[in-house]
């Protein structure tokens, strides 16, 4: 959801009310919370125009009042206490009004990269690697950054041979971890760890950190090296996706991140972005291409990962497929 998009439904559950917000709360992924939690908090007053075009588009009566809610902050704290208990709303409400640490595994997905490596920096790679094999892949590798290069190449190594957790096996970390982790008894084995899990993470390392982490897994083993890689899809190879496919991508990549994005993409993959517009709009992104000056290589990286995202969630979708490779072709 672009930054509009999540204004939008700030506006929406702010009008609907605590009881029913926090309904909607309950429903929603960590980040999505954070996210309008803190759009909600920095919304202090709503010009009526604006509130009643948002409530049109949801096909609901329109508030007469342009001032929603008198405190932000309060209504924050309300409705994710509702939505989420005691604990976890205090978690995310210290986040977004201003930050805090937390424990259990599920409690880690609502804390920042930088909390979570702190908290794991001293165990062992393996316990690293299962707890962070639970994680989202994008969280995964903002706390790898964290870690050293030896620590962050130990930890991917074992995450890429990781084949599952059984649950009694959880149930032991959980006590290894004086209850870091949560659910032990609840998570049957599953597809944790693993090449494509490792490949995933990697992808959204940056390249500056993907040859060493490459580079070290090689040493290792060669041939985990080589499967990691097959399963890797890197910006460029947006050029294996066929045109209905790029054209589903761009309606959903907003025109600044595209620019930033594309300033460091191949020639290549620049045409067929081309093609797949309109001559206008090809026009208009050739001239703001040429015009825009330098951009910080982490910039353009962080516009390419979330472009990447969206054609992750396309692909599991089915509106996207990859044209060549094998069954094995992972996104």
């Amino acid at each position: 959801m672009d930054d509009q998009g999540v204004e939008d439904a700030a506006i929406l559950l702010m009008s609907l009310g605590e009881e029913e917000a926090s309904e909607v709360f309950k429903h929603l992924q960590p980040k999505e919370v954070q996210r309008l939690g803190e759009t909600i908090a920095k919304l202090k007053v709503v010009p009526r125009s604006k509130v009643e075009g948002v409530l049109v588009r949801f096909d609901t009566v329109a508030e007469t009042q342009s001032s929603l809610v008198n405190d932000t902050d309060e209504y924050v704290r309300s409705v994710l206490r509702k939505a989420l208990g005691e604990d976890k709303a205090n978690l995310l409400i210290d986040r977004i009004l201003q930050g805090s640490d937390v424990s259990s595994i599920e409690s880690l997905k609502w804390m920042d990269a930088t909390s979570v490596a702190e908290l794991l920096r001293n165990e062992h790679p393996q316990i690293i690697a299962a707890i962070l094999s639970h994680l989202d892949y994008d969280q995964t590798s903002s706390v790898l950054r964290v870690f050293t290069e030896r620590q962050r190449n130990e930890v991917l190594v074992r995450i890429a041979t990781l084949d599952g957790i059984q649950p009694m096996a959880l149930k032991d970390l959980n006590e290894v971890m004086s209850q870091v982790l949560a659910g032990g008894e609840r998570m049957r084995k599953s597809s944790l760890g693993g090449v494509k899990t490792a490949a995933e993470i990697i992808n959204m390392l940056g390249s500056s950190v993907e040859a060493s982490v490459l580079d070290y897994i090689r040493e290792a083993d060669a041939e985990l090296a080589q499967k990691i890689m097959d399963n890797m899809f890197t910006f460029d190879d947006l050029d294996k996706i066929d045109d209905k496919g790029i054209q589903a991508v761009l309606k959903e990549v907003q025109s600044e991140s595209l620019i930033v994005a594309l300033k460091g993409a191949s020639a290549e993959l620049r045409e067929k972005i081309f093609r797949n517009m309109s001559t206008r709009a090809a026009e208009a992104l050739r001239e703001d291409l040429d015009s825009r000056g330098p951009v910080r290589l982490s910039e353009v990286e962080s516009e390419q990962k979330e472009m990447l995202k969206i054609v992750r969630r396309l692909v599991d979708e089915g509106q996207i497929v990859l044209a060549g490779g094998g069954d094995d072709q992972f996104i």
